[in-house]
């Protein structure tokens, strides 16, 4: 066992352009933002990005580092329709891989598993076959003979995911309602790191929750990174909530702008700063 604790900035360097990278959370809802933020900080780019998108996608897709997205939605929750990822997509500055959910999860459950696909029913029927020309189906060998989607792997050279806790080793929990199949992220990557609100020892793992919240195991992490509010904007419940004000603004400010005002300091603690002056302005 040993020590994987890491910076954003470490995390970035083992990164490079043209990677398929895997973004954890679920739309605007416990997405790693220091990690994405700490990305935008670097000169990578070309990026095939696998996500339940929100404003991850959202901020890469504006700054131009997206070759290829692949995703069954880029939503703000509260905002039906990512407005980056929505101009991004109209002008065709990206390619979009756009995949039924339920085909999603199973391609990462693929992936999870080292398998080249997985068989599902979702998508039979639909324009996903369409829009995706090069799925391919495949029928039971058993005596039903039905029908399936192969749904391929998505394979991830990276996952990134944030969790509300973890330890120096690579557990990691989650405290809020839902996993949002960070798990998945984690073992489909060939390198997985973790940021989280808090680092704590092994023991108050058990502590904190029941057994199921023990969400990510550390055989499958390679860094954590501890980055209080790391999921801002996004909610990372019960830590904090979504900070919708911000959001908003987001969603109305043009790209440049918003960019130069807040992204565009040399740390997280540069952001963090940012946004803090700019709710007093709003007190």
């Amino acid at each position: 066992m040993s020590d994987k604790t890491m910076t954003p900035e470490e995390v970035v360097g083992r990164l490079n352009s043209g990677m398929t990278i895997g973004i954890g959370g679920w739309g605007s809802r416990r997405k790693p933002m220091a990690l994405v933020r700490a990305l935008l900080r670097s000169e990578i780019t070309d990026l095939t990005v696998v996500s339940y998108g929100g404003p991850d996608v959202g901020l890469l897709a504006a700054a131009g580092r997206i070759g290829r997205l692949v995703a069954p939605f880029v939503t703000l929750d509260s905002i039906a329709l990512e407005p980056n990822f929505r101009a991004a997509r109209e002008s065709g500055a990206l390619a979009l891989t756009e995949l039924d959910e339920a085909m999603f999860m199973w391609g990462l459950h693929a992936a999870a598993n080292r398998l080249p696909f997985l068989p599902v029913r979702a998508g039979l029927g639909s324009d996903v076959m369409r829009v995706n020309p090069e799925l391919r189906t495949v029928t039971s060998p058993y005596a039903d003979g039905e029908e399936f989607v192969a749904v391929p792997a998505l394979r991830l050279d990276a996952a990134l995911v944030h969790l509300n806790r973890a330890d120096r080793l690579g557990n990691a929990q989650y405290l809020g309602p839902d996993p949002y199949f960070d798990d998945l992220f984690c073992e489909a990557a060939d390198a997985a790191y973790v940021s989280c609100e808090q680092l704590v020892e092994t023991a108050e793992l058990s502590k904190a929750g029941p057994p199921q919240s023990l969400l990510v195991s550390r055989h499958a992490v390679t860094g954590v990174v501890e980055t209080p509010g790391g999921a801002h904007f996004t909610s990372c419940a019960p830590d904090y909530d979504r900070d919708e004000a911000f959001q908003k603004l987001y969603a109305s400010t043009p790209w440049p702008e918003f960019a130069a005002r807040f992204l565009s300091g040399t740390s997280e603690h540069d952001y963090r700063s940012a946004v803090r002056t700019w709710h007093e302005e709003q007190s």
